[in-house]
């Protein structure tokens, strides 16, 4: 099957799909930052640059894109029709780094948790619970976070674009 857009749009399009500040990764951040932890972003000290750094915990957050990244069993994760040579070597190449970078993290002590971009977007607050309880060792907490998920997602939105806009300003 032929790509039915042309070469420039096809480029265009892959430059808009952004490597940091998506919004499943604010989402997770924000509402990490509402519940008092305090963590650094895109470590480059670390092996993979992890998305969220919590050194406190010595624990990485990956949050992972599910086309990307190939998260099993997951609508998100189809292979394009066309140059599927290509798509099944970026896949497998995407998953084989990340196994590495997993590796190289656990030589180095550090506790790994992967997030899903859908588990984010479905429910915000069961993936922060979840995190939350491998922190503090299987500890659930109840939160005073009075957000919905329409709202939650329409600020990790407007946070997103702004950061991208800030990183746009400042190069």
């Amino acid at each position: 099957m032929v790509d039915h857009l042309t070469k420039n749009v096809r480029s265009w399009n892959m430059s808009r799909i952004r490597s940091r500040h998506t919004k499943p990764e604010v989402i997770v951040r924000s509402l990490l930052h509402r519940s008092g932890y305090r963590f650094k972003i895109n470590d480059s000290k670390l092996p993979g640059r992890p998305d969220i750094v919590l050194p406190k915990y010595k624990t990485v957050i990956f949050v992972h894109g599910c086309f990307w990244h190939r998260h099993k069993n997951c609508p998100k994760a189809t292979t394009p029709s066309t140059n599927k040579e290509y798509w099944t070597k970026k896949f497998r190449n995407n998953v084989s780094r990340d196994n590495e970078v997993k590796k190289e993290l656990e030589k180095l002590k550090w506790r790994i948790i992967i997030i899903w971009e859908c588990e984010v977007i479905n429910d915000p607050l069961s993936v922060l619970n979840e995190i939350v309880c491998k922190l503090e060792k299987n500890v659930s907490k109840g939160y005073s976070i009075d957000l919905d998920r329409n709202k939650i997602l329409k600020l990790a939105e407007k946070r997103s674009k702004y950061l991208i806009n800030r990183e746009k300003q400042k190069s």
